[in-house]
C-alpha cells in the first residue's frame, strides 16, 4: 500500500475497494507478544467511534479479573491488508489499537501508550521526532521442536553469501514483498554471519510507527517461513558457538526540521545534543537492559567474542562498543546517528524504544558528559585494563539485570507504576524458574565425576 490511510473515512474506502470482510485488531501484552481479535468489516464504524471491548484479565501484565474491562481503539493510520490471507474476495486487514479503560482514558499497562509517553517527553523538550532504523536478525530452522534438542539449520551460508548455500532466498524475497504491501519499506536483505541466519533492514521512521512495524515484521517473517514448512525464530541465541541474533538500532532526534545530532564544527560531527543523548544511554544501559534484552536467553548472546557488545563505551569504527557512531559522509548530514548494538529482536519494541529514548533524554536534560571514544577492540582488554579505564559492562544474567531495573527510578518513570511492578514480577519469576533447572550440561559434566 503506497498511500497510508489517515482517517476512518480512508479506511472505509479501502475496505470497500478491496472487499475486506474481516479486520484484525492488534495490540501487545507487556512482554511484546502480539494479541489479536477479529471483527466483521461492518463493525468498523462502531469500532472507530467507541472502540471494541475485551477482557484484559488473561493478557500478560494487564489488570486482574476484578478490573479487567478494556477497550481496543483502532488507529486508522495503521490499517493494512494482510497479504498472506485471501486477496480480491473476503480479504482480511489489520489495525493496531491503543488500549483504553472504560471512559476513554489510556490504559497505563498498554506498551503503545508507554512509547507515546516517551515521545511526549521528547516533544516537550523541543524534538519533533525520534527516528529509528532497527536491523532485526533471525534464524530459519526446519522445525520448532527439533529432535535431540538441537535446531536443524537450512544452510551453512555466511555473511552476505549469495549461493546455493543460502536456501532461504525465495522465502526472504516473499517476506520482503509482503512487508512492502503492508507499507513497510525494506532497505536491505541478506544472509547473516550464522548458518541459516538472516537480516531484513527497514527504512527508518518515527519510533511509534517503527515499533508497530517491528511487530508486523516478526509475524510476517514467521508466516512466510511456515508457508515453506520451516520455522523462523527471533530467539537471541538459539545455537551454541554461533553468533546470536541482534537488533542494532540506528537513532537520531529531529528539531526544527533538521537532524539534531549533526554539528559541522565538531571533530566527530556530533552536536552537544547527540553527545549528551549517547552519554545518557551509556550511563543508564545497565538498568534498562531488561527492556532491550528481555529474556533469560538474551544474556547468552551478550557475551564477548560473538559480535554482541557488552562494554559500556562508544566508538566510530569499533563494533565491540555498545554504541557506534557511523562515519560522516559530506552532504549526508541527515544520516548522522548513533547505533545502539545491544538490543535483541525478541524484545517488546515499544518498551525497548521507550527505554532507549528516556535514557537519552535524561542525558540531554541533565547535561551528561560524553567520554572519549574507545577505538581499540574492547574484547582484547583484560578485566584489569577495563577497570582501569572505567569501562563497565552489561549485566551477565537476567537475574542481575532485573534487580538493577527494580532499583531504577528511570525504568519506573519509563514504564509507569503498574507496568513496572508487573514487569519486574514476571521477569523475577522467569529467572527463578530458569536458575533451578538442571540442564543436560550439568548432567554430562558432573554426574559421572561427582
Amino acid at each position: 500500500m503506497s498511500d497510508q490511510p489517515k482517517s476512518a473515512a480512508d479506511v472505509a474506502q479501502i475496505v470497500k475497494d478491496n472487499d475486506v470482510r474481516f479486520v484484525r485488531l492488534w495490540f501487545t501484552d507487556v512482554l511484546g507478544q502480539l494479541k489479536s481479535f477479529s471483527i466483521n468489516a461492518s463493525e468498523l464504524e462502531d469500532a472507530f467511534e467507541g472502540g471494541m471491548g475485551f477482557d484484559g484479565s488473561s493478557i500478560t501484565g494487564f489488570n486482574p479479573i476484578e478490573e479487567s474491562d478494556m477497550i481496543a481503539m483502532p488507529d486508522p493510520s495503521t490499517f493494512a491488508l494482510i497479504p498472506w490471507r485471501p486477496e480480491g474476495e473476503n480479504a482480511v486487514a489489520r489495525m493496531f489499537c491503543d488500549v483504553q479503560v472504560p471512559g476513554g482514558e489510556p490504559y497505563e499497562g498498554d506498551p503503545r501508550w508507554i512509547m507515546k509517553r516517551a515521545l511526549k517527553r521528547a516533544e516537550e523538550m523541543g524534538f519533533e521526532a525520534f527516528n529509528i532504523g532497527p536491523e532485526l536478525e533471525f534464524f530459519y530452522f526446519r522445525s520448532a521442536k527439533p529432535e535431540g534438542g538441537v535446531p536443524e539449520v537450512l544452510d551453512e551460508g555466511g555473511y552476505f553469501d549469495l549461493t546455493t548455500l543460502d536456501a532461504a532466498s525465495d522465502v526472504r524475497r516473499d517476506t520482503v514483498l509482503a512487508l512492502e504491501k503492508m507499507g513497510i519499506h525494506v532497505e536491505y536483505t541478506h544472509h547473516e554471519v550464522g548458518p541459516s541466519q538472516h537480516e531484513v533492514d527497514m527504512r527508518y521512521k518515527n519510533a511509534l510507527a517503527m515499533a508497530d512495524d517491528c511487530m508486523t515484521y516478526r509475524i510476517v517473517v514467521k508466516e512466510y517461513a511456515m508457508k515453506y514448512g520451516w520455522h523462523a525464530t527471533f530467539m537471541p541465541k538459539p545455537l551454541f558457538g554461533e553468533n546470536g541474533s541482534g537488533m542494532h538500532v540506528h537513532q537520531s532526534l529531529t528539531k526544527d526540521g533538521k537532524n539534531a545530532f549533526f554539528d559541522a564544527d565538531d571533530q566527530y560531527f556530533l552536536s552537544p545534543t547527540a553527545k549528551a543523548f549517547i552519554a545518557g544511554q551509556l550511563k543508564h544501559a545497565r538498568e534498562i537492559s531488561p527492556l532491550f534484552a528481555q529474556w533469560v536467553n538474551s544474556y547468552k548472546r551478550l557475551v564477548p567474542g560473538f559480535e554482541a557488545p557488552v562494554y559500556l563505551a562508544w566508538s566510530r569504527r569499533n563494533r565491540s562498543a555498545l554504541i557506534r557512531v557511523p562515519l560522516y559522509h559530506p552532504g549526508k548530514e541527515g544520516a548522522t546517528r548513533a547505533e545502539l548494538r545491544c538490543p535483541d529482536p525478541a524484545c517488546n519494541p515499544y518498551l525497548c524504544f521507550a527505554g532507549m529514548l528516556q535514557a537519552g533524554l535524561e542525558g540531554i536534560e541533565k547535561g551528561y558528559e560524553l567520554p572519549e571514544p574507545m577505538e581499540q577492540n574492547l574484547y582484547h582488554l583484560s578485566p584489569e585494563e577495563l577497570a582501569h579505564q572505567g569501562i563497565e559492562q552489561l549485566p551477565e544474567t537476567l537475574g542481575e539485570a532485573i534487580e538493577l531495573a527494580a532499583e531504577s527510578e528511570l525504568v519506573l518513570r519509563t514504564l509507569g507504576e503498574h507496568t513496572f511492578r508487573r514487569f519486574v514480577e514476571i521477569k523475577r519469576q522467569e529467572w527463578d524458574e530458569y536458575r533451578v533447572q538442571v540442564t543436560p550440561y550439568e548432567i554430562e559434566q558432573f554426574l559421572p565425576v561427582l
